[in-house]
């Protein structure tokens, strides 16, 4: 089963006079990295906060939205007044200077910065605990939509795999027609040059035998053909994370398909060998996806 790190999860509910709203959305990425957005309250817990989506996560680029709503409740303020003092009077000084009313001063007092703040309130260990709660059930949504995307992934990837290891067997199919050519190409071109005569035969079968099995592609044939089963072994597997192993894998399976396509010096086998390239492309365009 596979897990892609695209994913989206929701969820909602209150906890105590609060309500909390959190959202989670992840996108592919090479390590795990976090968008947190929160309210002031739950500042002390963020770094457990951290801990729980990373371990849930794993892996990816990920954006948490955490918004908190009152339950209708009217938000507790505070009125720092020693600095609403220090504010009124050189205002209360421009104000006789200027010949102005100053009727409105407190209205102006209210707006400046720090006079009046929302109460430092915080999350007891109990609320927190609910929220705990809450978090963990957005995590499993996103994680049920990664599994949903997983599918999808794990069903094409098998398909390119599949495919690569068909145009194996029609390369396999080549290989004895491929030496005969090679043969025949090397004697004709001696007998072009030199004459049916001018060379020593023995000798020629020789170098070609020599050459030819410089040629072979046997041993990156059956390599080929292991890394693709290996690759769909790790497909069943039940770890989560796969996605880095089976990239290594198919860096593997690229490096043969191109000691062979370096190897083939045949038009016929070069075709199944740019067949191979461009599935394996594909395969490794879907990997990136994959948790």
């Amino acid at each position: 089963m596979l897990k892609s790190m695209t994913g989206y999860g929701r969820s909602e509910q209150s906890v105590s006079d609060k309500i909390f709203l959190i959202e989670i959305r992840s996108l592919n990425g090479k390590q795990f990295e976090i968008l947190l957005k929160m309210p002031q309250l739950l500042k002390p817990y963020e770094f457990e906060i951290r801990n729980i989506l990373s371990s849930s996560l794993v892996r990816g680029s990920v954006e948490c939205v955490i918004t908190l709503k009152q339950n209708g409740a009217a938000r507790p303020v505070s009125i720092n007044t020693e600095l609403a003092r220090s504010y009124y009077q050189p205002l209360a000084s421009l104000c006789e200077e200027l010949k102005l009313d100053p009727s409105h001063i407190l209205s102006s007092l209210i707006k400046l910065p720090e006079v009046v703040t929302p109460s430092t309130d915080v999350l007891t260990e109990e609320e927190f605990e609910k929220f705990k709660v809450l978090l963990n059930q957005a995590i499993s949504n996103i994680n049920t939509h990664r599994v949903e995307e997983g599918k999808v992934l794990e069903e094409d990837l098998m398909l390119r795999i599949n495919n690569i290891m068909q145009h194996q067997e029609k390369v396999k199919e080549l290989e004895p027609q491929r030496k005969k050519r090679i043969r025949e190409n090397m004697v004709k071109m001696l007998e072009e040059n030199v004459g049916k005569d001018g060379f020593d035969t023995n000798r020629l079968e020789q170098e070609l035998v020599y050459y030819i099995e410089k040629l072979d592609i046997t041993e990156e044939q059956v390599r080929l053909l292991n890394h693709c089963q290996y690759f769909k072994d790790i497909l069943n597997e039940v770890d989560d994370a796969k996605g880095k192993k089976l990239s290594f894998v198919l860096q593997e399976v690229g490096r043969e398909i191109n000691t062979t396509g370096a190897k083939a010096y045949d038009s016929a086998m070069q075709k199944f060998v740019v067949l191979m390239k461009d599935e394996l492309e594909k395969a490794k365009e879907q990997v990136l996806n994959v948790l």
